[in-house]
């Protein structure tokens, strides 16, 4: 049998909803939709630029617990509420899957804080040991 945990990011909004940050299954890391809030003290920027590095920096750590780098991941979805508000991100987003080159898919959305300004999921693949 496939292992099967989950990780967690410490996130207040994991207990309040009923969800894991990450579930490993096997050899597939699943992230679920990270924002931009520092879950250290849950305060988030009102700069989308800033929200995006913090969601990368939240999504690495998990990708860290997990045994794994953006270099495995295969899949990454963008959300965001404001079109216009995607461009600016690109110069970070490229620093972190230029190299990897994802298959990706961007949606605009209402996400459920309206101070959130980007949400980011990823899907990783382990490589063994």
């Amino acid at each position: 049998m496939a292992e099967r945990r989950t990780i967690s990011s410490g996130s207040t909004f994991e207990d309040q909803i009923g969800y894991a940050r990450a579930v490993i299954d096997g050899d597939r890391v699943h992230v679920a939709g990270t924002t931009g809030f520092d879950y250290t003290d849950m305060t988030i920027s009102d700069d989308v630029v800033e929200q995006t590095e913090q969601c990368l920096r939240n999504i690495e750590a998990v990708l860290t617990e997990a045994r794994c780098t953006f270099a495995d991941v295969v899949r990454v979805r963008y959300f965001l509420p404001d079109r216009d508000d995607f461009p600016p991100c690109w110069p970070v987003l490229r620093r972190y899957f230029g190299e990897t080159r994802p298959a990706g898919t961007i949606l605009i959305c209402d996400l459920i804080d309206p101070r959130m300004k980007i949400e980011i999921e990823v899907e990783a693949l382990r490589t063994p040991n």
